[in-house]
C-alpha cells in the first residue's frame, strides 16, 4: 500500500494514517521553518484553525453532561453583556449546529480570505475570546434562530464565551484541564503568535508577486478562540480520537449525539463541533477541519474500519483531496 504515492511534491506538513491499531504511515514533509531550513516533525505542533471548534463542542457538551448547562438554554440568560439586536433566545444546541443565525464576523459565503477582517481591526488585539465582540456585536442577524444550517463563527466564539461563564476559567485554560490533559494531548493548547513555545511551525503564504513565502502573523488572530486556533500534532489528535470514541471524556450517549446527523444544508451534514460523511444505511463517519491563510488541517474516524486519517499543513495545502484519496486507497 503506497500511501506516500499519493503526497504532493510540494506538501509540508504531516500525514498520519492508522487502521486497526496499525500504524499505515506517520511522516513528516517540508519545513516548519522554512528560511532556517528546520524541517517539519512527526512532533511537531501545526496550527488548526476550526478543528478547535469540536475541542469547544466537546467542551460544551462536558457541561451539559454535568447538569451545569442545558442544549435548551439561551444566550440572554447566561451572558452578561449587552446582545445588542442579537436574539436572546438563541438556544446553546443552535449555536453548537450553526443554526443559531448570530452575526457571523467571517461569513465565509460572501468574504475569501480570513485576512481581509484585519484591515480596519488589527489582527494582535485578538487575545481572548471577547476581543472578537467588536466585529460582530453590531451587526443583525443573518436569519431567524433556528432557520437553517450556515457555518458560523461567531456562534462557536459565543460557546467559547458560555464555558467561560459557568466555569470561571478562561475557554482554552478549561479545554487543557478537562480535555487536553486528561487525554494525555500535552502539545495542544491555544497559543498566542508572538510567544509560539518551541517545537510549532510557521504557517506560509506563497506571495506570487515576489515569489516567496511569508508567514500568517498578520493574516490570523493574535490568539485562538472559541472559533479555532489551537496547535496541535497528529499524536494528539490520535489521543483526541481514541479518548473521545472510547467514553473517557464523554459519555458514550453524547458521544454517539455528537456523531449523529444535528443539522444539514444540501450535502453538508453536521453534528455537534464535528462534520459528519454519510455512508451506508444513514450511518456516518465524523470528521474535522481547519483552514486558514497557511493553514489546512482534516482528521477523520472511521469507527467501522478504525480507520484515522489525519493530515496537517502549515502551506495550506489541499488536505481535503489528499483524505479522501488516501481514504480510497485504505478502505481498498
Amino acid at each position: 500500500m503506497n500511501i506516500e504515492s499519493l503526497i504532493g511534491k510540494d506538501f509540508s506538513g504531516v500525514v498520519s494514517v492508522r487502521k486497526n491499531g496499525e500504524i499505515l504511515t506517520k511522516k513528516s514533509y517540508g519545513f516548519a521553518d522554512i528560511n532556517n531550513q528546520i524541517p517539519n516533525k512527526i512532533e511537531t505542533k501545526f496550527a488548526t484553525a476550526s478543528a478547535g471548534k469540536a475541542f469547544v463542542a466537546v467542551g460544551i457538551l462536558q457541561l451539559i453532561e454535568n447538569k451545569k448547562l442545558n442544549f435548551d438554554d439561551i444566550i440572554g440568560n447566561i451572558l452578561d453583556f449587552d446582545l445588542k439586536s442579537i436574539d436572546k433566545n438563541i438556544t446553546v444546541k443552535q449555536l453548537l449546529t450553526h443554526t443559531s443565525g448570530i452575526p457571523d464576523y467571517f461569513d465565509e459565503s460572501v468574504m475569501n480570505e480570513y485576512a481581509e477582517l484585519w484591515q480596519d481591526f488589527p489582527n494582535y488585539r485578538i487575545r481572548k475570546s471577547m476581543d472578537l465582540l467588536p466585529l460582530f456585536i453590531n451587526k443583525p442577524m443573518m436569519y431567524k434562530a433556528g432557520e437553517k444550517f450556515q457555518y458560523n463563527n461567531s456562534g462557536f466564539v459565543v460557546l467559547g464565551l458560555i464555558i467561560e461563564k459557568i466555569t470561571g476559567l478562561l475557554f482554552d485554560e478549561y479545554l487543557t484541564k478537562n480535555i487536553f490533559t486528561p487525554c494525555g494531548m500535552t502539545n495542544t493548547g491555544y497559543y498566542e503568535l508572538d510567544r509560539l513555545p518551541a517545537n510549532c511551525a510557521n504557517s506560509y503564504i506563497y506571495d506570487q508577486v515576489h515569489n516567496e513565502y511569508y508567514t500568517n502573523i498578520y493574516s490570523v488572530d493574535a490568539k485562538g478562540t472559541g472559533a479555532g486556533g489551537a496547535f496541535t500534532t497528529v499524536n494528539d489528535v490520535e489521543k483526541f480520537w481514541d479518548n473521545l470514541v472510547d467514553g473517557q471524556i464523554l459519555s458514550d450517549k453524547l458521544v454517539e449525539e455528537m456523531f449523529s446527523l444535528q443539522s444539514s444544508f444540501e450535502n453538508n451534514y453536521y453534528g455537534y463541533g464535528i462534520w459528519l460523511e454519510s455512508k451506508e444505511e444513514g450511518t456516518y463517519q465524523p470528521w474535522f477541519q481547519g483552514c486558514d491563510p497557511g493553514v489546512s488541517f482534516i482528521s477523520s474516524y472511521d469507527r467501522n474500519q478504525k480507520i484515522n486519517i489525519t493530515i496537517i499543513s502549515n502551506l495550506g495545502n489541499n488536505v481535503w483531496e489528499m483524505k479522501w484519496k488516501v481514504d480510497e486507497l485504505v478502505k481498498m
